[in-house]
Parts: C-alpha cells; sequence; structure tokens
C-alpha cells in the first residue's frame, strides 16, 4: 500500500481524536465536554503523542460581470499582489508532524504538507486549474551526543522567514526541492545558521536533473543588532547545465526594529539581490525545460514594511521597488505602494480597507498602471488586525490604464476592458 502526505495526516487526526475522547472522557467524569474542552483535549492529546499541526487555508465565494476574472488582477510583480479581495480561489496546505524521543535526548521525525489549489480564472466559465502536491515531506534527526542543538534533516523541505502580508508574498525562503541540510548552528550569543543542500527536483515535478542544477543555501537568523533589532542574512548558490542563462547567487538582508518611532510600530526592511538562475529568495529561476531556454536575470529589491495595533486600529503598509533585466529581454522595473486597515467597530467586527497602487515600466514601452480598493466587514474571534479565522464580505474595484491594457490583452483586460468591480465573502484562517 502506498502511503500519501493525505493518508498521513488523516492517520494523525484519528490518532489525535481518539485519544482527545479518552482524555476528555477521564477527567470530566462522563458529562459532555464544551466544545473548547474537546479541543484543548484533542490539542493536548496530539502533543502529548508527539504530533504537530498547523496549516493554513482560504476560500468562498466570488462574483463580478460577465467574463471578469474572480481576482488575481496584477501587472505581475513579486510586490504587485494586493491581495484582499483580489484572490478568488481556493487554496490549503495542511502541515502534520510526528516525533519520537529515544535514549540519551536523541529525537527523530517526520513532518508532510500536502497542498490542494483550484482557480477559475473567469467568471462564468467552466474551465479551472486546480492542482494538488505536497511543498514539504521530509524526516529530520537531532539531539545527537556530539551536536546536541543541531537538526539534520533530509527530503523535501523549505525554510520561510519572513512574509508581506497584505502582498501574499514570502520573500525570503529556500524553496521546496529535494534537499537535505542541517539547521541551528550557533553564531555567538544569539544568532542561529542554517545551510542546506538542494537539487531541482520536487514532489510535483520527480525531475531531480533539470538542468542538473544544484542549489547551496544559508539562512544566518536571530542577529542582534541594536536595541529592539534583529538581522537576518540569506544567500544562495546554483550551478548546472544551462542550455540560456547562467550560474547565479541571491543575497538578502532583513532588518525588523520593535517600536519603530512610536510603541507599537513594527517596520521591516528588506534588501535583495540575484543573478543568473538564482531568484531573490534564493530559490531557482527559469530553469530549461522541455528544449525551451528561458534565460536568467540581474534583480534587485527594496522593500519597506510597517505593521501595527494600537487600540482598535491595526494594519500593513508597503512600499516596494524591484528591477529586473533578463539576459535576453528588455528590463522592467516594478514600484508598489498601498496598505491595509484594520478597525474594531465592536465585539468581533472589523472594518478593512486596502488600497494598491502599482506600475511597471518596460524599457522602450509606456508605463503600465494598475490600482484597486477594496472595502470589506470582517468578523473574526477579536477585531486585532492579525486575529484569525476571519470572515470577509467584501467589494473591490480595479482600474489600469491603456498600457496595462495592451500587455495584458489576455487576462484581465481582455475584450478591451479598463476597469472591474468584484464582490464575495471569503474566509480566511491558519493555526
Amino acid at each position: 500500500m502506498t502511503t500519501t502526505p493525505s493518508t498521513i495526516v488523516l492517520s494523525a487526526l484519528l490518532l489525535g481524536l481518539s485519544g482527545a475522547a479518552m482524555a476528555t472522557d477521564s477527567t470530566s467524569g462522563g458529562s459532555t465536554p464544551s466544545a473548547e474542552q474537546l479541543g484543548s483535549a484533542m490539542k493536548q492529546a496530539l502533543e502529548d503523542n508527539g504530533f504537530s499541526f498547523d496549516g493554513y487555508f482560504r476560500s468562498g465565494f466570488y462574483s463580478g460581470s460577465k467574463d471578469e476574472p474572480r481576482g488575481q488582477y496584477q501587472l505581475g510583480g513579486d510586490l504587485q499582489h494586493f491581495r484582499l479581495g483580489n484572490e478568488g480561489d481556493t487554496y490549503g496546505e495542511f502541515g502534520i508532524g510526528k516525533k519520537w524521543s529515544g535514549s540519551g535526548g536523541v529525537s527523530w521525525g517526520v513532518y508532510a504538507m500536502p497542498t490542494f489549489y483550484s482557480y477559475d480564472p473567469v467568471i462564468g466559465d467552466s474551465g479551472s486549474t486546480s492542482k494538488t502536491s505536497a511543498a514539504q515531506l521530509y524526516a529530520y534527526l537531532s539531539g545527537l551526543a556530539f551536536a546536541p542543538e543541531l537538526t539534520f534533516w533530509a527530503g523535501q523541505r523549505y525554510h520561510r522567514i519572513q512574509d508581506i502580508h497584505i502582498l501574499d508574498n514570502w520573500l525570503m525562503q529556500d524553496g521546496d526541492n529535494y534537499g537535505a541540510g542541517v539547521d541551528g548552528i550557533a553564531i555567538g550569543h544569539s544568532a542561529r545558521l542554517n545551510v542546506s543542500l538542494s537539487s531541482s527536483g520536487n514532489y510535483a515535478n520527480s525531475n531531480a536533473t533539470l538542468n542538473n542544477a544544484r542549489r547551496v543555501n544559508f539562512q544566518l537568523i536571530n542577529i542582534a543588532s541594536n536595541p529592539g533589532g534583529k538581522l537576518a542574512l540569506t544567500g544562495g548558490v546554483i550551478s548546472g547545465d544551462f542550455a540560456m542563462g547562467k550560474a547565479g547567487s541571491a543575497w538578502g538582508l532583513l532588518h525588523n526594529q520593535q517600536d519603530f518611532l512610536v510603541t507599537g510600530l513594527q517596520n521591516a526592511l528588506f534588501l535583495q539581490t540575484a543573478s543568473g538562475h538564482a531568484s531573490l529568495s534564493g530559490e531557482f529561476y527559469n530553469l530549461d525545460s522541455a528544449g525551451a531556454a528561458q534565460p536568467g536575470a540581474r534583480q534587485n529589491r527594496l522593500a519597506e514594511v510597517l505593521s501595527w495595533q494600537r487600540g482598535r486600529f491595526g494594519g500593513q503598509a508597503v512600499f516596494g521597488y524591484q528591477t529586473v533585466a533578463p539576459d535576453h529581454a528588455a528590463k522592467y522595473r516594478d514600484v508598489s505602494l498601498g496598505g491595509r486597515l484594520s478597525y474594531g467597530l465592536a465585539a468581533n467586527i472589523k472594518l478593512l480597507g486596502e488600497v494598491g497602487l502599482t506600475s511597471r515600466n518596460t524599457d522602450g514601452q509606456d508605463t503600465q498602471q494598475l490600482n484597486k480598493a477594496t472595502l470589506a466587514l470582517a468578523f473574526a474571534p477579536d477585531t486585532d488586525f492579525w486575529s484569525r479565522p476571519e470572515f470577509r464580505l467584501y467589494v473591490s474595484r480595479f482600474n489600469w490604464n491603456d498600457a496595462a491594457a495592451l500587455a495584458n490583452a489576455s487576462t484581465f483586460a481582455s475584450n478591451g476592458r479598463r476597469n472591474a468591480t468584484t464582490l464575495g465573502a471569503q474566509i480566511e484562517a491558519w493555526w
């Protein structure tokens, strides 16, 4: 019998439910437990048996005029998808892990994260894009006598450092390819170093010899830089046998500052550069496939992110600038400016507003511009910006100029469209 990530998840959940039921029955004298008691007992049963369960999910109802895309209105840049009321899809990732403890402090475990994605690009169109895969599937070993603080792992795994939530983009991660590595190397008092080796294959594409590409990555995190400030440094070096383009590297710096200028304001500054077949995040970029050669690029990125929660007001704002100079195409520059505001109207009720102004300037062409605005009413456990699950009722308005319409005539600007209005109901949750 073949064991899939979904089978692992289901088996773990059944074990957890069984343990939770027994724990609840033994402590409640046979009385019917409340939903809160049952949830707490389930969580404790999972932890007591070495299980971990985490994940993310979003889905909903999406509507608009005939033939309008449900979401994904963007010019294509990494920093240009202002996501509130602009997703139009269903996505879930469900991580389940099991850890075993041995003698002498040694422990080992396995972790799987199946993913599910579905997107109907145009309202009224029966066509859809659906994909089931696994973002992660690996095993690890730690607590060895000669290196008690280190964790050795192999399989398919990514290291995600930090995202920009309102853009739905992890700017620093080392990908989800087959590989191996070691985590937790102590550098100084608080800094930790992770190092990994990866090939180009992954669970969705088992071809591990694409271009014979190989990647070395490191993340040096938790570097104390100043009072309230932390630094993270990342790097990746890529080699292979490329039909076009060349070997490359990626380097990044992230500085996080607590109480930036005022109490409660957090600032994150990203500075990144990459070349060849290395992406800015540190992953592979445009590897050759099916006999079609795709070149690499020289890329640079700056992103400034502010996040806050002060009383009933919460939010996140971003300014981003990114340049991409492909090996055999015109250079382009992307600019993004926008933010999302959250205000607690009453218990469990939030008012959300998001504005995104984006542009793309390509050498020899007119500048593309696309703007969006979204207003939403949201229900959540509390009124903080980060409170989830969050159920939203929203309406979004998009408009773009002639240059953007020309460049995107096959997607959101089809049929000569210059603007769009969508509405929907969506739930987003993580755990």
